[in-house]
């Protein structure tokens, strides 16, 4: 079945005073999304958890600067590298054999950023397979299923660690699915053969959230190609991920970077900060062109107070796992706006980039990606999140994209 269109547009607003709309802001957009918070009176800072579209500090480039010069000094020794490189799903089980069923945190504010998600989880919404990879412990599939109305919903979930998917399978809404049905399996998602059971054009839509960013940059392009195979003609892509310059890129200390905005974590699992233009390349073979030129810097600082995107909150470390937005923190995400048809056009690069300027990585340079998806929705969401009992402020950004399977048979095996 091919996916309505009605999975493009906007959930119906709630009744809560809770935002209801995204907080991304899509390149093709000259706005912000509607709903928007913006702070426009300093003054009334602390009144608030988070506040969207913040600038940076005026001194955020030196700021970069400064923490990657450090990081370039004393990167991981090249004869270490493949440590960390090799079986990279073993770290991930180590992780996950360490934590506790409730350490998870459920995202339920994918429904924010995602209303396909809810839309397909409508009564008379039909049959309707949707696909997680990377799904950890289910933070997002299990709410996705306590909030379903459609019978006729298949939900699938993935993870290359076994305990992440022994603490799924022990989860009691997939022993007992309260309406549909729900599987979940191990699998890697750069494996060169697709799951058991799923066959080219199995899903309507797919989902990957902070999953690319685990991937070594030689791996991408086998991830693509099985995505690309995995989704129906006119399959929807839902992503999001870390976004260049996050404050903890910033903050990781010598010995752990690996490559260009590639690092080791203290668990030893692996993190890649993207630059739009990447993913863009990734998806849709070009780069990504703003609408306007004048974006502002970004700049990101960790939470205390938000969850970590397996779960929970780690306390300030330096090498503080990456939290995602909880409606305990930011209760006023919102929906996005309608997808914009505007195509991605490659933008130019200056030939001494900046740090603002987001170099892009030389795997993607060298031998292009073909166009396999069209951006419904391609956008920084950046946020200042705020600790007010500690009268912390806090900078976050996230990448976010929605793409879409072109219809025009392409086989990922040639050029990918």
């Amino acid at each position: 079945m091919r996916l309505s269109t009605t999975m493009d547009q906007q959930a119906s607003a709630s009744t809560s005073n809770t935002k209801q709309t995204s907080s991304v802001h899509d390149i093709a957009a000259e706005k912000p999304p509607f709903g928007s918070r913006f702070l426009t009176n300093e003054s009334a800072i602390w009144s608030q958890n988070a506040w969207d579209h913040v600038p940076p500090p005026d001194d955020q480039d030196e700021i970069i600067a400064a923490s990657l010069l450090k990081q370039r000094s004393a990167p991981v020794a090249e004869e270490d590298k493949h440590k960390y490189n090799e079986r990279p799903a073993r770290h991930w089980d180590n992780f996950y054999r360490m934590m506790s069923s409730n350490f998870f945190r459920d995202r339920k504010w994918l429904h924010n950023e995602f209303p396909e998600l809810m839309t397909a989880t409508e009564p008379d919404a039909g049959p309707i397979t949707i696909l997680e990879v990377g799904c950890g412990t289910g933070a997002a599939m299990f709410p996705l299923l306590s909030s379903n109305k459609n019978p006729h919903l298949t939900l699938r979930a993935y993870d290359y660690s076994k305990n992440a998917i022994k603490i799924f399978q022990e989860n009691p809404l997939y022993t007992s699915p309260p309406l549909g049905t729900i599987t979940a399996s191990v699998w890697d998602l750069t494996s060169p053969a697709l799951p058991p059971g799923i066959h080219p054009g199995t899903a309507d839509i797919v989902i990957m959230v902070f999953v690319f960013s685990a991937l070594h940059p030689d791996e991408w392009r086998q991830a693509v190609r099985n995505v690309h195979k995995i989704l129906k003609p006119s399959g929807l892509l839902l992503l999001r991920d870390y976004g260049r310059y996050d404050m903890t890129q910033l903050r990781f200390k010598s010995g752990r970077l690996l490559d260009e905005n590639f690092y080791i974590r203290g668990d030893k699992t692996r993190v890649f900060f993207f630059s739009l233009d990447e993913l863009a390349l990734l998806f849709t073979g070009a780069r990504a062109q703003a609408r306007s030129t004048a974006e502002p810097p970004i700049v990101t600082q960790i939470i205390e107070d938000e969850s970590d995107e397996r779960g929970t909150s780690p306390p300030p470390t330096p090498e503080s796992k990456e939290p995602v937005p909880s409606p305990a923190v930011d209760p006023d995400d919102q929906a996005p706006p309608p997808p914009s048809s505007e195509v991605i056009t490659p933008s130019v690069e200056s030939e001494s980039p900046t740090p603002q300027q987001h170099q892009i990585h030389p795997t993607l340079l060298s031998n292009p990606p073909p166009p396999l998806f069209t951006a419904n929705q391609l956008g920084v969401d950046r946020r200042l999140l705020l600790n007010r009992k500690r009268q912390v402020k806090m900078y976050r950004v996230w990448m976010q994209g929605k793409f879409r399977k072109l219809d025009n048979n392409t086989d990922p095996d040639l050029g990918l």
